[in-house]
């Protein structure tokens, strides 16, 4: 009996992603769900899901269903939207993309940075009204000022993964210095090999003239960061958020923009997706929000296919994946599914 793959989510110009799968040997089924449910009847005689957790949540209530699933592979880096524990207690393992949209999203986060610092919004908006250095001398004073120069300030990575790794390069590259706050890299790692000062989480926020947030959510620090740090912020400190929008507590965000204890902000991501139409930040002259579209480009969207169906081809062979995020599941897997060879 062949061997049969269902994507899940939507796919689009499948050609070539059809290709990988069905050269396995296996067959490939583009079935696009639109609840718990579909994605049941859908996987009813499937091998492997390849999915999109951030938009199609894997319960624990799904998974239990899964009649022959050994594999959830998701696209993307974020994997809280599948239940882990569920999933291992199953003997499926679940992959993500690691190192997908590193630069995509390291660089969006320091278009923020610059955008932010240059006050290109506002001053896009000044040209735009015809308010220019030439016929209105209070445009500098009332738009521009304060600006500061970007050489020799400070960013704060919150997280120190892939993503902040590639970011440290580029935010050197235009004279920050940089500090981290990680609980995995060693300090003298983070020093010799990035040149990055490993600090305390406080210390870090009241040294940072931009904190950029790179964590992955997970259950334990859903709205990390509340009021308490956005007081410890410096008032002219901008906040970076290019991560998950669930990490931060958005109404305190809106009060710390609110009574300026912070400049700005830069959002790719919110606590809800899109945000309510009456969200104060929509509103606000000095937050930037782009829509969760920092991990784009062509060459990141072929990728995010890529490297899933990759994992799957190695675990319809019986191989273990690269990528588990479930590691835990490794060996009742292996017994389970592992190839002679």
């Amino acid at each position: 009996m062949s061997q049969k793959v269902v994507a899940t989510y939507f796919l689009k110009g499948g050609d070539f992603r059809k290709e990988i799968i069905e050269k396995s040997g296996a067959e490939f089924v583009i079935a696009p769900c639109q609840n718990g449910d579909q994605i049941i009847a859908a996987a009813k005689e499937a091998d492997a899901i390849v999915t999109a957790s951030t938009f199609q949540p894997f319960t624990k209530e799904i998974i239990q269903r899964l009649e022959k699933v050994r594999h959830i592979s998701s696209m993307g880096v974020g994997v809280d939207n599948i239940d882990l524990a569920a999933a291992t207690k199953k003997r499926i393992v679940v992959t993500n993309t690691p190192f997908y949209c590193i630069d995509e999203v390291s660089d969006h986060a320091m278009a923020l940075i610059l955008a932010l610092s240059r006050k290109l919004f506002p001053i896009d908006k000044a040209a735009k009204a015809l308010r220019w250095r030439s016929n209105d001398h209070g445009v500098i004073r009332e738009v521009l000022q304060p600006l500061k120069r970007l050489r020799g300030q400070t960013l704060g990575l919150i997280g120190f993964g892939n993503i902040a790794k590639t970011l440290v390069p580029k935010a050197k590259g235009f004279g920050l210095n940089v500090i981290a706050y990680d609980h995995s890299t060693p300090k003298e790692k983070m020093k010799v090999h990035f040149g990055v000062e490993k600090v305390g989480f406080e210390d870090l926020l009241k040294r940072a003239d931009f904190v950029s947030l790179h964590v992955n959510l997970t259950p334990q620090n859903k709205k990390m960061f509340k009021e308490e740090h956005f007081r410890l912020m410096k008032p002219t400190a901008y906040f970076i958020n290019t991560a998950r929008g669930a990490l931060v507590d958005e109404g305190a965000l809106v009060m710390a923009l609110t009574e300026k204890l912070i400049a700005g902000a830069g959002l790719d991501v919110m606590e809800h997706e899109p945000p309510w139409p009456n969200n104060p930040l929509l509103k606000m002259e000095n937050v930037i929000i782009t829509g969760h579209f920092a991990q784009y480009s062509d060459d990141s969207e072929e990728e995010l296919w890529r490297i899933p169906l990759e994992e799957v081809v190695l675990t319809l062979s019986g191989k273990f994946p690269r990528f588990a995020v479930n590691q835990e599941v490794k060996s009742k897997w292996l017994k389970k599914y592992a190839s002679p060879d």
